[in-house]
Order: C-alpha cells, then sequence, then structure tokens
C-alpha cells in the first residue's frame, strides 16, 4: 500500500508500530519518504520510547546515524515494499486520538542532567544508554551504541569515558562475578568519593590479583578523572599561565579518595601499594580504550602528578612493617617516583646498603625541625607537610630513613621508616643511646664466633648511621644527619669495643683501638674500657676458676692490650689481685645463701669480702690448716680494692696506709683460722697460730698502734682460745718439746700464755672479762701443780729407801740422782732458782696498756688482796724435821707464788704502785 495517502497520524502510528516489533529497515524507509512528519527529534522520541532494550544497538545506529547525517540509510530502496496493515482499518480521527495516547519518552529528562546545548542525539544516546542498562541489562552493549558518535558529540564521549567505561570495566570485565551494586544511573549519579570506593572496591582484596592493582588504577579510576564535572571550577577555568599559584587550588574529590585509598593500603596491606605504585606510571598512563581519545588540561595533569607523587612518598612513610620486604617495597617506591620526575633512579636497596654512600646532611629548618615528626603522623597529603613534597630533597631523605630502618632491621633491631625519622628529627639523646645499645647487643649476639669481617662491616654500619656516612667536621650544628646523630663518637666507638672485648675479638680490638695510625679512641678512654669490660666479664662469671669462663674472659680482656695496658699500671694490677683472690676459692665448697653456690660478683660487690673467707673455714673442715693461703688470699684483696672493713659502715679509706691494711686484714685472717680450729677442738693448732701469728705481729710500735685502732679480732681469738677446755675431742699434741709432761698442765700453761697475749692487745673496755678469765686459768692451773706435787710426793714416800732393812746410808735420791725432766717436784724443790714469769709486759705491751691504766687502777686492790689472801704468816720453827717440810711446801708453792707476783708486780708497776713486799713476809 502507498502510504503517501496517509494522514500524519497514521504515520506517527505505523513508525510506532515498526519500532515496536523491531522492523528498523521498515521504520528507516517510512522516515525517508516522509521525512517532514517523521522530523529527527519525533523519529528519535519513537525509538527511545518503543524500540525494545533488547534490540542489539547495531541493528538500529545506520538508522540513527542516518537522522544524525540527514542522509538516507544506505539499505533502504525506492521499490521498498512497507507494511500498512496495522494502520488499514483506523480512520484519521482514530489515529488521531491514539498518537494522542502515544506518551512519547522526551529527550529532556530531569532525571540526566544536561547541558543547555545538548542537541536531540546527545540526549536520545544518554537515555537509551541508561534505559538499556536498566530495563535489559545491557550495558556490556552500551560501546556498540555510542562508540559511532563519539567523534561527533563530545559530551557522549565525556560521558563514555568517565562513566560507561569504569563502570563497564568494573561489572563486566574485571570482576564480573561480582555482583553489580550499582546501574549505571545510579553509578552516574554517585558522589564523587563514593564512586571510587566502589570502583577500587575490588582492588587487591586477592594477593593472587596484586598485578592487576595497576590495571585497575589505570583503567579505572584513570578514565573516571575525564569529566570536567568532577573537578572544582572555582579555578579550572583560570588562566594558569601566571604559574602554579591557579593549579594548586585545583581540586579533585574523586582522585583524593584515590589517593587516600593508596596510603590506607600502605597502612594496612603495603604490599597492595608497592605494586599500585610499581605497576603505575601515575596519572599520566590512563586506559581510555581503542575508540575514545580524551586530554586533561596542562594544570590538571600537574594537579594530578604532583599529588600523586606526594602520596607515593607517604605511603612509604606508612608502611608500618619492620622488615626487609616492606623496607625493600617502599625503596622501590622512591625509585619510581625519582623516574617519574625524570631522575636517575637508585640501584636496589641491597647495593644502596652495600656501598654506604654519603648522604649530605639536610638543613633541619627545611623540615620544620622537630616537628618533621609530627610530620610523619599527621597530614601527609597536605601540601604544606615538607616531607612529602616532590623534591629531590625530600626522596633522598626519605632514601635515607629508609636504608637506615634496613639497617637497623637487618641487623635484628626491628625499625620502621617513622622510627627511623623519630630518632633523626626529635633527637632525644636518651633514646638514641638506648637503641644503639639494643642494637650492638644483637649485634653481638648474632656475631660468629670467628669472623672479623663481620665485626668490621657492623662497625662501618654503625657509623654511617651515625652521620650518614659525613665526615663530623662538615655537620652543622642543627642539621639532620643520622639516625644516632647526637650520640658522640667516642661514645659509639666505646660501645663498639665493648662489644669487640665480650666477643673475643682481640686481635681486631687491638688492630683498631691500638695499633691503627688513626686512633678513633683516646689512650685513657681505651684503658676505662678495657678495665670495665673486663669487670664485667668477671661480674657475669659463674665459674670463679680463672681459667674457665668468665674469669678466664676477664684475663683475656685485660692482657688484651699490652701496650695500652701494660703490667705496671694500677688497673691491671687491680683487675689481676681480683682474679688471684677469686681463684683461690675456686678449690672451696663455699655456699652464701641457701640453694646459691658462690658466684663471683659476690666477691666484689660485698661490703666485706674478707667475712668470705670465713665461711670457707666453716663449710671445710680443716681449712684452718691453709693460714698462708688465707693471708694470701686476703692480700689480694687489699691489692684489688675491696673494701677491707670490719662491720658495714666502716671502710677503709684510700688513703690509708696499705701496709698496716694489709696488717690488719691478716690479723683478723688469723683470728679466724684460729677460730676454725677451735671450733674443730684443734687447740694446739690455735696455740701455734696464737704464738707465731698474733704474738709476733704485735711486736713493734707502729703495728700496735694499728692494732689498738683497727684490730677487733686478735683479742677476742686469743680469748677464746684462753678459754678453751680440753675434752675427749681434743686433738692431742703430736710433741711437748720442753712443756710439762702433764698434759693438763701444760694446756693451762698454754691458755695463759694465749690470755697473757689477750691482755696486751684487747682494748681498755675488755680488760676486765679478760682478767677474771686469766684468774680463773691461774687458779685451775695452782691446782692441777698441787695435785701433781702430791702425787709425786706420794710415789716419793712410797719409794724411801730409809725404811728398808739396811738402808741407813743411803743417800738421798733427790741429791744423788737429779730428775731427768722437769717435772711439776722439779719446780718445788729448787727453791735456789728465780721464778719464771708466765708472761712478759714488753715496753710496747706498756704503751698498749698505758690506755688502761683507768681501768688496771681499780682492779689494783682487788687484785692484790686477792693475791694476799692465799699467804698466811709463817709459824715458828719447831724442830729441824719441820723445818724441812715446810721449806719443801714453800717450794711447790713457789710457782704459784711466781705467777701471781709477777701479775701484781707486773701491773702494778705499769698503775705507778709500789707492790713489793717485806723482808719478813718473803720470810
Amino acid at each position: 500500500m502507498a502510504t503517501s495517502s496517509l494522514s500524519p497520524a497514521k504515520l506517527v502510528l505505523l513508525a510506532v508500530h515498526f519500532a515496536t516489533i523491531a522492523d528498523i529497515d521498515s521504520l528507516s524507509f517510512l522516515t525517508t519518504q516522509h521525512a517532514t512528519v517523521l522530523r529527527h527529534e519525533l523519529v528519535l522520541r519513537i525509538l527511545l520510547t518503543y524500540l525494545p532494550e533488547t534490540v542489539g544497538p547495531s541493528i538500529y545506529v545506520p538508522l540513527v546515524q542516518a537522522i544524525a547525517s540527514n542522509e538516507p540509510p544506505s539499505q533502504t530502496t525506492s521499490d521498498f515494499q512497507l507494511d500498512t496493515s496495522p494502520i488499514h482499518d483506523l480512520s484519521d480521527e482514530q489515529a488521531s486520538r491514539k498518537v494522542k495516547k502515544l506518551h512519547l519518552q522526551p529527550l529532556k529528562s530531569p532525571d540526566v542532567p544536561l547541558t543547555s546545548e545538548s542537541d536531540p542525539l546527545t540526549c536520545f544516546l544518554l537515555l537509551r544508554g541508561y534505559r538499556m542498562d536498566d530495563e535489559a541489562g545491557m550495558l556490556a552493549q552500551l560501546p556498540d551504541l555510542l562508540v559511532p558518535f563519539l567523534q561527533d558529540a563530545p559530551e557522549i564521549r565525556i560521558w563514555m569515558i568517565s562513566t560507561v567505561i569504569p563502570l563497564l570495566r568494573k561489572n563486566c570485565e574485571y570482576y564480573p562475578h561480582k555482583p553489580s551494586r550499582f546501574s549505571l544511573h545510579e553509578f552516574h549519579n554517585l558522589p564523587d568519593r563514593t564512586a571510587i570506593e566502589y570502583l577500587l572496591a575490588e582492588t587487591g582484596a586477592v594477593e593472587d590479583e596484586y598485578g592487576l592493582i595497576g590495571r585497575d588504577l589505570k583503567g579505572l579510576v584513570g578514565p573516571w578523572l575525564y569529566n570536567d564535572a568532577r573537578w572544582k571550577r572555582d579555578v579550572f577555568n583560570q588562566d594558569t599561565s601566571s604559574g602554579s599559584g591557579a593549579a594548586s587550588e585545583l581540586s579533585c574529590p574523586g582522585w583524593e579518595q584515590t589517593l587516600e585509598w593508596l596510603i590506607s593500603q600502605a597502612s594496612n596491606s603495603w604490599k597492595v601499594a608497592v605494586k599500585a605504585i610499581e605497576s603505575w606510571d601515575g596519572p599520566s598512563d590512563i586506559d581510555l580504550g581503542n575508540d575514545a581519545n580524551a586530554w586533561l588540561q596542562e594544570n590538571q595533569q600537574q594537579y594530578l602528578d604532583r599529588t600523586y607523587a606526594r602520596a607515593a612518598l607517604a605511603s612509604a612513610y606508612l608502611i608500618s612493617d619492620a622488615d626487609a620486604d616492606a623496607l625493600e617495597g617502599a625503596y622501590r617506591i622512591c625509585a619510581k617516583i625519582k623516574s617519574l620526575m625524570d631522575e636517575e633512579p637508585d640501584a636496589t636497596l641491597q647495593s644502596a646498603v652495600t656501598a654506604l654512600a654519603p648522604v649530605p646532611p639536610f638543613d633541619a629548618n627545611t623540615f620544620h625541625g622537630a616537628k618533621a615528626a609530627t610530620h610523619l603522623r599527621n597530614d601527609l597529603l597536605q601540601p604544606s607537610n615538607p616531607l612529602t613534597a616532590p623534591k629531590e630533597e625530600s626522596i633522598d631523605l626519605l632514601t635515607a630513613l629508609i636504608q637506615s630502618a634496613f639497617l637497623l632491621t637487618r641487623s635484628g633491631i626491628p625499625c620502621t621508616i617513622r622510627r627511623a625519622g623519630d630518632l633523626a628529627f626529635i633527637r632525644d639523646l636518651q633514646d638514641q643511646k638506648s637503641e644503639l645499645g639494643r642494637l650492638i647487643r644483637t649485634i653481638s649476639a648474632r656475631a660468629p664466633k670467628h669472623d672479623d669481617d663481620y665485626w668490621i662491616r657492623a662497625r662501618q654500619e654503625i657509623l654511617w648511621l651515625h652521620s650518614w656516612g659525613n665526615e663530623l667536621s662538615s655537620v652543622r650544628d642543627g642539621s639532620v644527619h643520622g639516625v644516632f646523630g647526637d650520640v658522640s663518637a667516642e661514645h659509639i666507638e666505646t660501645e663498639l669495643l665493648k662489644a669487640l672485648l665480650s666477643n673475643g675479638r682481640y686481635t681486631l680490638s687491638r688492630s683498631l683501638y691500638e695499633e691503627a695510625s688513626d686512633q678513633p679512641l683516646p689512650a685513657s678512654a681505651v684503658l676505662n674500657t678495657v678495665q670495665n669490660s673486663a669487670l664485667g666479664a668477671f661480674d657475669n662469671a659463674s665459674n670463679p676458676n680463672r681459667t674457665r669462663g668468665g674469669l678466664k674472659k676477664c684475663d683475656e680482656i685485660i692482657k688484651a692490650f699490652p701496650k695500652s695496658i701494660d703490667k705496671s699500671l694500677p688497673a691491671r694490677q687491680r683487675v689481676e689481685a681480683l682474679l688471684r683472690a677469686t681463684h683461690a676459692l675456686s678449690d672451696y665448697r663455699l655456699v652464701l645463701k641457701q640453694g646459691e653456690p658462690f658466684s663471683p660478683v659476690v666477691l666484689r660487690v660485698h661490703s666485706d669480702p674478707v667475712s668470705i673467707i670465713e665461711k670457707v673455714l666453716e663449710q671445710n673442715p680443716k681449712a684452718y690448716t691453709r693460714l698462708q693461703e688465707f693471708v694470701e688470699l686476703g692480700n689480694n684483696m687489699v691489692n684489688a680494692g675491696l673494701p677491707t672493713c670490719a662491720r658495714p659502715g666502716k671502710r677503709t679509706s684510700e688513703s690509708d696506709n696499705q701496709d698496716l691494711v694489709r696488717s690488719m686484714v691478716e690479723k683478723r685472717i688469723v683470728a679466724m683460722c684460729i677460730e676454725a680450729a677451735l671450733r674443730e677442738d684443734d687447740f694446739e693448732t690455735s696455740y701455734s697460730y696464737m704464738v707465731s701469728r698474733l704474738g709476733a705481729s704485735h711486736g713493734s710500735e707502729e703495728e700496735s698502734q694499728s692494732s689498738a685502732l683497727s684490730d677487733e679480732w686478735s683479742w677476742k681469738a686469743a680469748l677464746d682460745a684462753g678459754k678453751y677446755v680440753r675434752t675427749e675431742r681434743s686433738l692431742k699434741p703430736t710433741h711437748l718439746g720442753t712443756a710439762s709432761g702433764n698434759p693438763e698442765i701444760r694446756h693451762l700453761e698454754q691458755r695463759i700464755e694465749c690470755l697473757a697475749t689477750a691482755l696486751r692487745i684487747a682494748p681498755p673496755s675488755q680488760l676486765q672479762e679478760v682478767l677474771k678469765t686469766f684468774r680463773r686459768c691461774e687458779e685451775q692451773l695452782d691446782a692441777a701443780i698441787k695435785e701433781e706435787a702430791a702425787r709425786e710426793d706420794a710415789w716419793d714416800a712410797a719409794g724411801d729407801l730409809s725404811g728398808l732393812p739396811g738402808a741407813f746410808d743411803t743417800p738421798d735420791p733427790d741429791k744423788a740422782y737429779p730428775p731427768r725432766n722437769i717435772t711439776a717436784s722439779a719446780v718445788a724443790r729448787q727453791a735456789e732458782e728465780a721464778p719464771m714469769s708466765l708472761f712478759d709486759l714488753s715496753r710496747a705491751t706498756a704503751r698498749v696498756a698505758s690506755k688502761n691504766l683507768t681501768v688496771l687502777s681499780s682492779l689494783q686492790g682487788s687484785l692484790q688482796n686477792s693475791f694476799s689472801s692465799d699467804k698466811a704468816p709463817p709459824e715458828p720453827e719447831t724442830s729441824d724435821m719441820e723445818s724441812y717440810d715446810q721449806n719443801r711446801v714453800r717450794k711447790r708453792d713457789q710457782l704459784r707464788e711466781a705467777a701471781t707476783g709477777t701479775l701484781v708486780s707486773g701491773v702494778g708497776w705499769l698503775i705507778g704502785v709500789n707492790t713489793n713486799r717485806s723482808g719478813s713476809a718473803q720470810q
């Protein structure tokens, strides 16, 4: 049927019919034949309203292109036959009414914001694209609809690049297995930050897909930026030729969200951030597809490049993992940014820390001084932050911090870039020293036993950390020049020397600190360090044997520097004396606390180390017999400079005469051995020590003065020996010599001699106790002598020959055969001999006792009364026999008279009292 006779209403209805059944050929022919009725805008509205969204764009795009170019469709011919049956039975009036009810979609919609300059074609394509996605889910078919019109419709080109391509790739190409959260229309209307969050929601979520992070940034975020509506336009259209002032005010919230996503990944999963920066060349590396082309303005591109470089540097600072891989990733970020800034990138981090190239010091004012530590944590993306400014100086600083953190981490001290920055910027001396100490201790713990190269390398690295490889003379005050920059070089070298000595690297230590031409430490510092290290090894030792463990190390350390520390130095002599003293204790069992064996450090920290000898004597039977060893031990304690106090709080000062100190210590040790011998019932040994040591040591005037000032033990030992009473457990003497054959008398004589020594050296306050003991012992001796004399008289009477028949001419046996031994009878009978004193007061003793005059004066009367009470007046002679018997009695009492008379006369002489008795009393 010919269409020339059809009314306009029927033509419209026929066009709607062809669109509804997707008969594009008929619609194209009808449109060509009746162009005046079926105008372009009307046909686009009919297609928009009635053409099914499921129809592929390739079917109707030629028609749309023909409409856009005002040319007839290429597939139509003049003899094309149209099917007009759908409107054949309609009247014109009915057709008009139906047309009014068509409700064709307008090409302008409030839901789709369009510019006022948008032409019908642009409006149709936009609305058709939204309907295809909303109604049919044909987002993947949109490029077929839009690509043919990109060159003629700039607005469609921008829409496709910035909206369609990112969503299409996200939902259909990159992550098709993930559900779509937004339609095309919804995505277009999303806030900028929300849109970027959606585009990057799956990026870096799976470790196996880290290699695709760059693809997402290039193909999702990059195209999304090519839309002027997503940029703040207050400065965007201004003339930017004046400089960076206008460009600096540009902003793109979506791009800022991208940068924030990047730095958040650096904090949470640094591998994502590193891979993103490594695999993407920044905002200039954008994938717009093969069919679209677009460019950003110069100031926009500068803004993107600048802020991206800042975010990359911020990401490096925010890497929170303190391990080598993370730090290597941060270093690769720096290298990438350098390459993007057309600078020569550095080599790998491993090669950089191997070379340890000097890093020029940084002006602290450039980085706001101590405030730089705040910049490490806050406002990393702000233009006011100097640490993330895309400049060569900032990148060099970050590189130095990364190398510092890597050296610390590799050495066993986990360190982040932020921590390294804190050390360099805050410049807390104690914090730097603490970290340095941790580093050296860890290096020591990891050191191989026989590898000097390890230590040489470690020392180089620590010195580089101190000044970042710069000469100290070139470092200005106030500059940032190392994570240990505020620690003195002498302190660092001292700590290194301690570590070398602690690990037994004596040869290397000597070559570095004694034999080197440029010695890093003065001789005094070397001396102090070696001494402290030796004492440290001593304190950490557990075995007191100097050939093993810590004491062996102490001995080796003190001998490691023969030129600087020779044998004549007092410091070395003190340490060697300490070693000898400690080694001497290794031969004994010694436990100071229950369950804790003796350790060498106890000797050095003990307030009274000489008292340890007493513990040894208590815990080791018969140890007192090794007196000379203990005396040498005491001398070594004095030579080692250990305190030699008798009680806490009573120390010997440094200025005291060392000989007097040694003498005092020797007396104390002798007293300890005497006490130990008495505890083990070895009175003979204690008496021997008393006679040979205490009696001789108090002979000189100087030593008597020293004893009076310091000796608190000798007189007590002598007194205790004088108080000792023989028992069955007492050890018997091995020989008698010239002593009495009666063991009891011999023992009492020895006791009185011990008490005499105690009287000579005791302080004035103790004389009363000594004299009382002496008196009791004297009485016991007197009784023993009398008993012995009585036994001898009884024996003599039993053997008297005058009672035998024929024995009237037998000579007196006492006169004929003098006794072979000096017995009690000999003492009683030999009246012509002078009485023997039991103790002899020398002039030195008189000086000591002169202090006791007051006490002795009070004792004078009591002593004289006591002694005189034993002497009754003699009776008149009765006969020769009685006279002879009385003479014998006086001879037996002669020894007692000698003892008491000597005591009274001696003490009286001291106090200036005439104690000589009258001649009649002696008769």
